[in-house]
């Protein structure tokens, strides 16, 4: 990585905020539950996530075990601090949903109003979940945008 990258980077991981990364946590959290079950594999990407976003693992584990019984986890879409960060937020919000190989119709219309309301368009969207149905086909282990913003 180059100075001017690892400048970049650091910008960028000092305008994560608070509100960002509790944002970012909720919303993969609402991505989870919208088919109603929680699967292994979205358990473990959550824990990652949540841990790299410095959440501590006691309130992982108890917002996971209430999860899907949460009414009040609000659903609506998510307007990120910087496009950047809604960016990577949609993109692990496609992998997960992706994770169990199905996703939900609500999972993606739900990421899809969250990348309207942080002008994101269609086209980007798209070709987004065409890239991680690529990805999928060849490397069926995640890489998450969350891991080069942070």
């Amino acid at each position: 990585m180059t100075f001017l990258e690892q400048t970049h980077r650091r910008k960028f991981e000092m305008e994560l905020t608070l509100l960002d990364r509790s944002n970012y946590l909720k919303g993969l959290l609402v991505v989870a539950k919208k088919d109603n079950q929680l699967t292994d594999p979205e358990k473990i990407i959550l824990k990652g996530i949540a841990k790299r976003l410095g959440f501590a693992t006691d309130f992982y584990e108890d917002t996971i075990r209430s999860l899907l019984t949460n009414k009040y986890i609000s659903e609506k879409p998510i307007k990120f601090s910087n496009k950047k960060i809604a960016e990577s937020f949609v993109s692990d919000g496609l992998n997960l949903a992706f994770s169990d190989q199905l996703p939900a119709e609500k999972e993606i219309d739900w990421l899809r109003s969250t990348a309207s309301v942080n002008d994101l368009n269609d086209e980007w969207f798209n070709q987004k979940i065409k890239n991680i149905k690529e990805t999928l086909k060849t490397n069926p282990s995640n890489n998450f945008a969350l891991l080069s913003i942070i």
